[in-house]
């Protein structure tokens, strides 16, 4: 698929940021087309002019996990709310993109599951309601 360079040097491939090694040979890429190929083993390449080029990746539908929830007692409030928002996120990656049954993911669904909603469509409103809830829930368990 053709993808294009930011000035910046990313670019984004199926809800993932690819951050390209800054050199002079990818500087001169920016603000053009390049081509990421997806392998059936779900590994990416990326390449310009036949070359592939270095690069990282930033997830961005990465999810707290449990360690960091531990490690971070002092954060336990706003680790809760991250908790609750990732829940309600809708996790799917794009639907064009190749399928990731090769790597024994289960198959997309179609339409998004009940409750969820693009991380775009979250609003402050939903963000208060959270904060709220997870109040209420902390409130009662320190009321036991």
């Amino acid at each position: 698929m053709l993808r294009c360079v930011s000035n910046s040097l990313t670019l984004q491939y199926d809800r993932v940021i690819y951050m390209l090694d800054d050199t002079p040979q990818t500087r001169a890429l920016a603000h053009h087309y390049i081509d990421v190929y997806e392998y059936p083993d779900g590994r990416i390449e990326i390449r310009a002019h036949g070359s592939a080029l270095a690069y990282r990746q930033y997830d961005r539908l990465s999810a707290m996990d449990q360690g960091a929830e531990v490690d971070n007692k002092r954060l336990e409030h706003v680790l809760a709310l991250s908790r609750q928002v990732q829940m309600e996120r809708d996790n799917r990656r794009i639907s064009g993109s190749p399928s990731r049954t090769n790597q024994g993911e289960p198959v997309k669904p179609k339409m998004r599951a009940n409750n969820t909603r693009k991380q775009r469509e979250l609003k402050q409103i939903d963000m208060n309601a959270m904060m709220l809830r997870s109040a209420e829930l902390r409130a009662a368990a320190v009321g036991k």
